[in-house]
């Protein structure tokens, strides 16, 4: 049998964890049939327990950068020669670790080395620029000795082959696969029109540019007019914090906070308009969500990832990444129903190489 390694070791949440859970659920049928012996090193099993995989738990990874160092170069190199023949080694987290395998391949699932930081995110969350710069210097490590690198969109393709010194030809473009969601949606009242921004507390996310345009709108066409519902409650971290200090006071802003999933999916159908500033994603699974079950507006950051997601939208307009006047714009003539500026946004068909399903990401990789 041919020896696959996956190794996820930092994954515990989000939709990380589900790409690592969707290739170990593939890989588990996979090895059924008695060809592949499939190895997952994991933070825990029990986040992505499934037959036929055997498992190394490795939860004290977690720890700190320089066990994570130790781990991706020293550790795994001895697990590697204790497993060998290794035919391929599948990185799920940035690392090309030190290792002996015929193969060696990584998912990229960050695209902080892109992230464009402000002094201010220091004050908030001082992770967040410092893991921006500190990517750029983990991508390149060891990245030449990849048979493929593996990313979500044609953007972080063209972009990372730039930084990498890596051509385009080593990178397979394998976009999440879209999925009939079968969440039944919680009934939603509302108070007028309702734009939605769905997403975490962290200073990169842009939550301020959405609420000074919010006010501005607010002052020109009155209160009780609209609601800006925000998945933030305003007590999470300094930022939140700050953010509720700032606008906590603004009728038309709603600090909701958190939401499960069918509270989520009640205010994706129930939304006139999504509105989406994040100043950096990999993705932006919001805007996939809320194309699942509505078929209205959306406002969007003018960036690569915001393009790529919106592919299928029929009523898609792009804001100036940190204009709060261009979004307030945007917004007003959405809430009167002019949609002149927006656009439908058409399917590009991708380059090779591709993936579009894990049955073809594995097909190349194997």
């Amino acid at each position: 049998m041919k020896t696959i390694v996956v190794s996820g070791v930092t994954l515990r949440k989000g939709g990380t964890l589900a790409i690592l859970r969707d290739a170990l659920a593939y890989l588990s049928e996979l090895a059924a049939h008695g060809e592949y012996r499939v190895v997952a090193l994991v933070h825990k099993r029990e986040l992505c327990d499934y037959p036929n995989i055997e498992y190394l738990e490795m939860p004290h990874i977690v720890g700190g950068w320089l066990k994570r160092l130790w781990c991706e170069y020293v550790t795994m190199h001895r697990i590697s020669k204790e497993l060998v023949p290794i035919y391929l080694w599948l990185s799920m987290h940035d690392v090309t670790p030190r290792v002996e395998a015929k193969y060696q391949a990584v998912y990229c699932q960050t695209s902080f080395p892109f992230y464009k930081w402000k002094w201010r995110d220091f004050r908030f969350d001082p992770k967040i620029p410092l893991f921006a710069l500190f990517t750029r210097l983990y991508y390149k490590a060891n990245v030449q000795s990849n048979k493929y690198l593996i990313v979500q969109q044609e953007w972080l393709r063209e972009g990372l082959s730039k930084m990498l010194n890596v051509p385009e030809s080593k990178f397979i473009v394998a976009p999440p696969q879209r999925k009939v969601t079968d969440v039944i949606p919680v009934p939603i009242k509302k108070n007028g029109y309702t734009y939605l921004y769905v997403s975490t507390a962290d200073c990169h996310k842009n939550f301020e540019t959405l609420c000074r345009a919010a006010e501005l709108l607010e002052q020109e066409i009155g209160k009780n007019k609209f609601k800006v519902v925000l998945t933030l409650k305003g007590n999470e971290n300094k930022y939140a914090q700050w953010l509720y200090s700032q606008w906590g006071n603004i009728d038309s802003i709603c600090f909701h906070g958190l939401m499960n999933k069918e509270t989520l999916y009640g205010h994706y159908k129930a939304a006139d308009c999504l509105v989406f500033p994040s100043n950096i994603e990999t993705w932006g699974l919001p805007i996939s969500e809320f194309m699942e079950v509505n078929d209205g507006p959306m406002i969007l950051s003018d960036l690569a990832y915001a393009h790529n997601t919106a592919q299928g939208g029929e009523r898609v307009a792009f804001f100036k990444q940190d204009d709060a006047k261009d979004l307030k714009e945007k917004m007003r003539k959405a809430f009167e129903g002019d949609f002149k500026e927006f656009e439908a946004i058409p399917k590009k068909e991708l380059k090779e190489p591709k993936a579009e399903s894990w049955d073809e990401l594995f097909s190349l990789l194997l």
